[in-house]
């Protein structure tokens, strides 16, 4: 199962930032168990959602060159406050660093200008066809994955007016 968790990308300056929201409604499945009574966003998916602003800033910023974008670290992650239904996490990431195929991001989501929560991102970038040893149906996958993440985007990204 995926987990979209940017429903909608509000601002992007390629190679520097991107904002985007994620607005909590009831129907979200796992709020039936997190927790009974008081349905709150996990903190692990919080940081999912900055994981996902920033893959989308890393793929508009190398113009989609990727097919696969994975967190391999979180550092200094911080929880300060509980995004509950009805409530909309407004995620804003930054480029900080790059390092050949790995790229660090500053990311935090906020509600109502309050963070919630905040982390430095480590993200690998790759194309499974480029592994040593993979096999030639590899460069079809990455393709189609490419023009995937293309097609999401032109749906998910609607600039502020």
């Amino acid at each position: 199962m995926r987990f979209h968790l940017i429903d909608r990308v509000t601002a992007v300056r390629p190679g520097e930032s991107i904002t985007g929201v994620k607005a909590l409604t009831r129907a979200e499945e796992y709020l039936g168990d997190h927790f009974p009574g008081f349905a709150v966003m996990p903190g692990v998916l919080m940081v999912e959602a900055m994981v996902q602003a920033s893959a989308w800033l890393l793929r508009v910023t190398d113009d989609f060159a990727h097919a696969n974008i994975t967190l391999t670290e979180a550092k200094a992650v911080k929880f300060n406050s509980f995004i509950s239904p009805g409530q909309t996490l407004s995620v804003t990431s930054e480029l900080h660093k790059r390092d050949g195929d790995r790229v660090t991001f500053k990311a935090s989501g906020s509600r109502d200008g309050v963070t919630c929560v905040s982390a430095r991102l480590t993200l690998l970038c790759e194309n499974p066809a480029d592994r040593p040893g993979a096999a030639s149906s590899e460069a079809e996958k990455d393709a189609s994955r490419r023009e995937q993440y293309r097609r999401q985007w032109a749906e998910v990204y609607k600039p502020a007016e």
